[in-house]
């Protein structure tokens, strides 16, 4: 059973990055998490929607669908989707070090994402968009 639920919006701009991490972290804020549960959530949903912004929309700009829950187990799902190009092989992608980026892209989104998360799910489809679901179980207590 969901205890609580968000959904936000927001455009592929850098700066929203950033925002993402914030709305993240305070929306887990009531489970009492560990400072360390915070960081790997809000590192997580950095790289999810870093790719949004740098693969999905690359040469444009889109919007970045960004919703999350918490369950009575404490378990946190956050979905970030977006409308972009999509990936045309998941398993390459999700692949350390494979990258469609050029520059000082390392190609660690994907691993980066599976080593802070519980789990972590892609579904993609080309020329329609990707989503990454990523989840967490926070052992804190819930506050409210």
């Amino acid at each position: 059973m969901k205890m609580n639920e968000f959904r936000l919006t927001v455009d592929s701009k850098s700066v929203n990055e950033a925002f993402a991490r914030v709305v993240v972290s305070a929306f887990v804020s009531p489970l009492d998490p560990t400072l360390e549960e915070i960081a790997d959530l809000k590192t997580a949903v950095s790289e999810a929607v870093t790719n949004c912004i740098v693969h999905a929309y690359k040469n444009t700009y889109g919007k970045i669908f960004i919703s999350g829950s918490i369950d009575d187990n404490h378990i946190v799902k956050i979905v970030i989707r977006d409308k972009g190009c999509g990936i045309s092989d998941i398993d390459k992608a999700m692949t350390p070090l494979f990258t469609t980026g050029e520059g000082d892209r390392a190609g660690l989104g994907f691993t980066v994402m599976e080593s802070f998360c519980d789990k972590i799910k892609v579904r993609s489809k080309q020329d329609k968009g990707t989503t990454v679901t990523l989840s967490k179980k926070i052992e804190g207590k819930v506050k409210w």
